[in-house]
């Protein structure tokens, strides 16, 4: 993933970047709100509550372990 600015509303993430928080490290403005884990839904989709940044899933998710 390259660089990315924070205001982007839209980011497809794979499996290197899981766990995935935000803002991710390769974000210009890294430190524009408190880092926080984002779990992905069922679906591959979360969006962020600070920014409102929406994380879709590319690829097949990992299975979990129990």
């Amino acid at each position: 993933m390259s660089a990315q600015n924070i205001t982007q509303r839209y980011l497809e993430v794979t499996a290197k970047d899981l766990p995935l928080c935000c803002p991710m490290p390769s974000m210009s403005m890294w430190n524009a709100h408190p880092k926080v884990v984002i779990p992905l839904n069922h679906g591959g989709e979360a969006r962020c509550p600070y920014c409102g940044t929406l994380y879709k899933f590319k690829g097949e998710l990992p299975k979990g372990h129990h």
